[in-house]
């Protein structure tokens, strides 16, 4: 699809590249989150399990604007659990307890990674490729991970 949006066809190309490595983060992170939401145990339990399914719906909503986002700039989104877990920085399961503090220790990494990988392509799509509005979009998302983190955090102390 050729988008004619003041972007060339080549740098609409690289940013959808990071936007699909993106996508497939936030769909691993989603997926780890369902994961803490449904096998969660101990005496905290209904209050994480209800703070998981919180966090696993704002992740829902992202999931669909990264999706969308490759769409407006003329690409299509990858949609396999295939294609994610080849381009997500991620990893799919790691080793711990199923009590709430494993989890969210294991989920505020995740968030950390995909803050420090956003901020690293903020610059470059806005200066590199031109595309402001992808770098606005992105740091608005940022933003929201920074907030998930910090509630994650929040548990630690």
């Amino acid at each position: 699809m050729d988008a004619k949006i003041g972007i060339t066809g080549e740098n609409r190309q690289a940013v959808s590249e990071q936007l699909a490595k993106l996508l497939a983060d936030e769909y691993v992170l989603y997926t780890k989150t369902r994961n803490a939401h449904w096998n969660v145990e101990g005496a905290d339990f209904l209050a994480k399990h209800k703070f998981f399914e919180d966090q696993y719906n704002q992740l829902d909503e992202f999931i669909d604007s990264v999706a969308e986002r490759i769409r407006k700039i003329g690409h299509y989104a990858p949609a396999t659990l295939k294609n994610f877990l080849a381009l997500t920085h991620l990893t799919e399961y790691s080793e711990r307890h199923n009590d709430s503090l494993g989890y969210i220790k294991d989920l505020l990494a995740d968030h950390e990674a995909i803050i420090e990988f956003i901020r690293g392509n903020i610059s470059p799509i806005a200066n590199d490729y031109g595309d402001a509005g992808t770098s606005d979009f992105i740091t608005g998302l940022m933003e929201s991970h920074e907030e998930m983190a910090w509630f994650l955090r929040a548990h630690l102390k």
